[in-house]
């Protein structure tokens, strides 16, 4: 049971974050229009919390996603600094910035359904 507690803590701290984490990404993003082609999938937490890994997609891809990291990652102490006034916690967890190839896969995954589809179909 206590396992089941600490998963459901965890699931919380994890959507607070992504809720808060996605006001200040939009926020910095009206500055920096490239940002604009980037969006915030999920964020998961580290089992001992230290760790917070924000999952980012584009639709330009994987490479466009590497080209706006080192600017990513600028905003790192900005960011963990407006997470500590936002939310009430003994600490913030580091960051990290990751692309989500899911829905990269789900994409092919559906368009090769279509194919078949439309071939059985023909």
């Amino acid at each position: 049971m206590h396992s089941s507690v600490s998963d459901i803590k965890r699931k919380q701290k994890e959507a607070l974050l992504l809720k808060e984490i996605s006001t200040l990404f939009l926020d910095v993003s009206l500055e920096y229009p490239a940002f604009q082609s980037l969006f915030i999938n999920k964020v998961l937490l580290s089992p001992d919390k230290g760790l917070c890994s924000v999952y980012f997609y584009s639709p330009k891809g994987i490479e466009f996603f590497k080209e706006q990291l080192p600017q990513l990652k600028l905003f790192k102490p900005s960011l963990r600094k407006a997470l500590s006034q936002r939310i009430r916690s003994r600490r913030i967890p580091q960051i990290v910035f990751v692309f989500d190839s899911q829905l990269e896969k789900q994409e092919t995954v559906e368009s090769l359904l279509d194919k078949i589809k439309t071939t059985e179909d023909n």
